[in-house]
């Protein structure tokens, strides 16, 4: 089989895909049970199943994990001796968010200006239909050159960790030569892109409490404690000046030497407002995907709508810190709990509660596996080399994987690059991607095979 062949075979499922993808956003599979109704994750997992079978999986199992979601597994058998692959993705996805922003509703997938949009389009349904399409194309071709192990997640987005402790409660299970996780992307349209590190992620609720109940702000205020002040305070101390992470014992100083991101296509990319400065020092790519951040994620606190003149007697905030490769994630979280007790004004009162944690990752990059993805990179994107970036966002699977299986080789391609706007309104996927990146995967997996 010939990459033209390979090529020729993708660009003709590409209908199809369309349709499978239209499918596949069309279920509200938002691993929030209290928000979103279970069946809906249910019936997604039930999808892929089925598409798996179709395509002649064998001992395909909606695998019941810890959390109370369902992954979704399959192994297809390949010639003799070959080496297995575990192809990843997950099929839950983030909620809608504001959907009278959305131009079109989210879970209908919809074509406009060259792009597919839907909530799951890049992130990653797309990641399904991209391994499925590489598959057929080179069942297509003479057939697939090695084992499939294929697993789609049904909570990755929540961050529960359900996949990470059923791996390793059935470490048989995914073990694998090499591991495809499809739930990265290029750093440009058109320019492929293997993620090799990715930060993780601490996430605590802080919750501050000052007084017995709310106080007249007239009567009391000015010296009655005010919750939400002191609150206000332990964020506040989270920054520098110029607005970098300030966590006490955390090193913020450490940089990127890979791929760099011109600071005028970060600015285009994060959508900033004109006059408005970026945060931190260093590189655009030093601060993104080596070093730390910090996120406050919510407050709860009065409505501005609504408010009375009261002194607050309690307050809370979710707070997200995102941990760069080389730093332990469980350590990090003890100086980011030691701080903002620490920091916390006036004798307050200070709860924390965890709420998820995850491991940063770094991919060895000078394995054989990577020399074949360059190599198929290089034909499915004509005129271009594969190039090597981070991410800034966390897919703590990888960690239990590379721990799990220390022997085997992590790759980190997909569909989420910058115009894909993942976790935001109107999300997309560009179809060009998909069927590149599905020749991409194809290539590799025949020349991995080879090797």
């Amino acid at each position: 089989m010939t990459p033209t062949e390979i090529a020729e075979t993708v660009a003709s499922l590409m209908t199809r895909a369309k349709a499978e993808l239209t499918e596949l956003v069309a279920f509200k599979s938002v691993a929030d049970f209290e928000q979103f109704p279970k069946s809906e994750s249910e019936a997604a997992a039930n999808w892929v199943a089925d598409a798996l079978r179709a395509e002649g999986f064998q001992d395909v199992a909606l695998l019941d994990t810890p959390d109370g979601t369902q992954s979704v597994y399959g192994l297809l058998p390949g010639p003799e001796g070959a080496p297995t692959v575990l192809l990843y993705a997950h099929y839950d996805v983030q909620p809608p968010l504001d959907e009278a922003a959305w131009q079109t509703p989210p879970f209908e997938l919809t074509e406009r200006d060259g792009r597919w949009f839907g909530r799951g389009a890049a992130d990653c349904k797309g990641g399904v239909i991209m391994h499925l399409l590489a598959l057929r194309a080179l069942k297509a071709n003479g057939g697939v050159p090695v084992s499939v192990k294929f697993i789609a997640e049904g909570s990755e987005e929540q961050g529960t960790g359900g996949l990470e402790e059923y791996a390793e409660a059935h470490p048989e299970l995914l073990k694998s030569d090499t591991i495809v996780i499809g739930d990265a992307g290029n750093f440009r349209v058109g320019l492929p892109t293997v993620t090799a590190t990715l930060r993780g992620m601490t996430m605590l609720r802080v919750e501050v409490d000052t007084l017995a109940g709310n106080l007249h702000s007239g009567q009391f205020g000015g010296a009655a404690p005010d919750a939400l002040g002191a609150l206000i305070r332990v964020l506040d101390s989270l920054r520098a000046e110029d607005g970098s992470t300030t966590v006490d014992g955390l090193d913020n100083r450490q940089s990127w030497d890979g791929l760099q991101y011109p600071e005028d296509d970060f600015r285009k990319d994060a959508k900033v407002l004109d006059g408005v400065e970026l945060i931190g020092d260093g590189t655009i790519a030093d601060r993104i995907w080596a070093r730390p951040a910090v996120t406050v994620l919510g407050i709860d606190c009065p409505p501005v709508v609504g408010a009375t003149p009261s002194v607050q007697a309690s307050a809370r905030a979710l707070i997200s810190l995102r941990v760069p490769p080389g730093e332990d994630a469980a350590a990090v979280t003890k100086l980011l709990r030691a701080h903002i007790e620490a920091h916390t004004p006036w004798g307050a009162q200070v709860r924390m509660e965890q709420i998820g944690q995850g491991q940063p990752f770094r991919a060895d990059t000078k394995s054989p596996a990577y020399a074949a993805m360059a190599e198929a990179m290089a034909v499915a994107f004509p005129g271009e080399e594969m190039q090597y970036a981070g991410q800034g966002g966390s897919i703590p699977l990888c960690n239990t994987l590379n721990s799990l299986y220390p022997q085997a080789e992590i790759l980190l391609i997909g569909l989420s690059e910058p115009e894909a706007q993942i976790h935001a309104v109107n999300e997309s996927v560009s179809p060009q991607e998909l069927e590149r990146l599905s020749v991409t995967e194809a290539l590799f997996l025949q020349k991995y095979a080879a090797n």
